[in-house]
This record gives structure tokens, C-alpha cells and sequence, in this order.
């Protein structure tokens, strides 16, 4: 929650930060500015201050730290969330929204880093929001303020439940599981027919995000299509099917694996295990030592703006 702790205090907003005393997150605030006894407590001290409280720990930490919180929320306050799963998934996280508090939720489209960033180029991320209860009658107006406040470039509704099912979907999907998977799969083809790293992850990779998505993000897929030669059109145009037709299995079971909790399930049962840190590490070491993320630092490294 630092980006959009930092954007609210940007706008003028009275924000105080909550986090364990003397951890690396209590630690990185003192950095940017929260003072402790002023604007930075534990979060219990934190959660009674506050008015509006935003509950920004991870999932994990949301389930386990709520019978911490909940005296805190008390009748009056608004209970924030940037994400629908503690309270769609209240059978495993064991959170529920207290009575006579408003429960909203504003989740940016993208990290609390990118969220930062933009803010300070004067840009934002697109949010979603939802009321999940409104007990004021001005739950809605409040967290169309609040989204814009924390930095957001538009804001569109949604619900609690559909906000997480999409997210869930979208991240071991198309955004960051199937992306990671097409990458390595076009990768390892091109390498066992002789090509070498360099071109493997050029023509897999580099041109992807420096050259064609940033055509599809400013126009559109089309936009994309007609930017490129034709021997690429058509070839785009007549395999697109195929790809299509092969991946919707794999779409139609991972969205039934979010409904159904077994994603949920999955992620809590990680997360929560005392080795998880060190255990992710190794996971994200093996990702990058792998041969094409090697390739990939050897390439980025060799881009003219790298190299002033």
C-alpha cells in the first residue's frame, strides 16, 4: 500500500501508515517520510486512529491478522480494500464485514510501484470500485473520491466477487502465467531448431514489449496489425485461431478454479508457510537463470538508452 499511501498524502489527505514495528515495511516507511508517533504506528494503533481504514495487507496477512482489526472497525468508520478476496472468500479468510460500517474497494490496475510512478508523471492507473456495504447511504461517493485520490486514471464498478475473479484469472492468465509460458515455449522451439539466445529472445521477447504492444496499449490490436508488414498480417491473421482455439480449455478451467476456491486455497496454503520467502526466492532464481532471462539481461543491456 505505499503508492497509494503516498499519493492520498500527495493530495492533501491526512494518512497515517500501520505496519510491525521495527519490520522491513516500518523500516521502508521511515524512509519515505512516515514519522513514527505521528503518521506511523502499529497497525493496531493505526486501525483505531483511522476513519477510514485501508486494509492493504496482503492476502494472507488479511486472514490471519483479522481478529487483530476487527475491534478497531467500529461503527461509523469505512473498511477499504484494494482487492476482493478477503471478503468474497470469507469461508477460508474468516473475514467479514462488521455491522454498521461502510465496505468499499478501489483496485488499481497494476502495481503500487507503477501506481507511484505514474502519479508523479502526472499519469494514473485505471481502478475498479465497488460497494459491498453501505450503511451511510454515501459509501459510492466516497470511494469515487477516494480512487481518484490515490492516483487512478478512470474509474469503472464491478463487485467484490467479480473484481477477484477477474484479477485471479487475469494474473495466471494472459498477464503474467500464460505470457511466462508462450514466452518459454516459442523460446525453447526456436532454440531446438539452431537459433541462437539472442535471436531466440529477440524474436520472442524484445520485440514484443518494445515494439508491438506498445502499438496494441496506444490503438488496439488492429492498430498493431496494420503497423506491421503483410507477410506478418497474414501470418497474425491466419494462426491467431489456432492459438485461440487450443488455449480456451486451459481459460474455461482456470476460471473454475478461481470460483471454486481452489486458487484461493492454493495461494493461503503458500503464502502462509513459514519457509515461503525463501522458498519464492528459489522459484524466482530458477526464472532467472533460466537461458532466456540470461538472454534477456544480455539484450536489455545492449539497448541504446542503456548504453549513454
Amino acid at each position: 500500500g505505499h503508492g497509494q499511501g503516498l499519493n492520498l498524502r500527495d493530495n492533501g489527505l491526512n494518512v497515517i501508515v500501520g505496519v510491525r514495528k521495527d519490520g522491513r515495511s516500518w523500516k521502508k516507511a521511515v524512509a519515505e517520510g512516515w514519522v513514527p508517533g505521528k503518521n506511523l504506528f502499529e497497525i493496531e494503533e493505526a486501525a483505531d486512529k483511522g476513519n477510514i481504514v485501508f486494509n492493504l495487507l496482503s492476502d494472507a496477512a488479511q486472514r490471519d491478522l483479522w481478529p487483530t482489526i476487527k475491534p478497531y472497525i467500529t461503527p461509523g468508520k469505512t473498511l477499504y480494500f484494494s482487492h476482493g478476496f478477503a471478503i468474497t472468500y470469507k469461508d477460508q479468510t474468516h473475514v467479514e464485514a462488521p455491522a454498521g460500517v461502510d465496505v468499499v474497494l478501489c483496485a488499481p490496475k497494476g502495481s503500487g510501484a507503477t501506481l507511484r510512478t505514474l502519479f508523479l508523471e502526472g499519469k494514473g492507473l485505471n481502478s475498479s470500485i465497488a460497494v459491498f456495504q453501505d450503511v451511510s447511504g454515501k459509501a459510492h461517493e466516497r470511494v469515487v473520491a477516494l480512487g481518484v485520490a490515490i492516483g487512478s486514471g478512470y474509474l469503472y464498478e464491478t463487485t467484490f466477487e467479480k473484481e477477484v475473479y477477474s484479477d485471479l484469472f487475469g494474473e495466471r492468465g494472459i498477464l503474467m502465467g500464460a505470457i511466462n509460458g508462450l514466452f518459454r515455449a516459442q523460446y525453447d522451439v526456436l532454440r531446438a531448431n539452431g537459433h541462437s539466445p539472442s535471436e531466440a529472445f529477440n524474436e520472442t521477447v524484445e520485440e514484443a514489449t518494445q515494439s508491438l504492444i506498445p502499438l496494441i496499449g496506444a490503438k488496439g490490436m488492429d492498430w498493431m496489425y496494420a503497423n506491421c508488414s503483410v507477410t506478418a498480417q497474414r501470418g497474425a491473421l491466419d494462426w491467431h485461431q489456432k492459438f485461440y482455439d487450443s488455449s480456451l480449455p486451459v481459460f474455461k478451467d482456470l476460471y473454475e478454479s478461481v470460483r471454486n476456491g481452489s486458487e484461493t486455497k492454493r495461494a493461503l496454503d503458500k503464502n502462509s508457510q513459514s519457509d515461503y520467502r525463501e522458498s519464492l526466492e528459489k522459484e524466482l532464481a530458477e526464472i532467472r537463470e533460466s537461458e532466456i532471462w540470461r538472454a534477456g539481461e544480455t539484450v536489455r543491456g545492449l539497448r541504446p538508452e542503456n548504453n549513454k
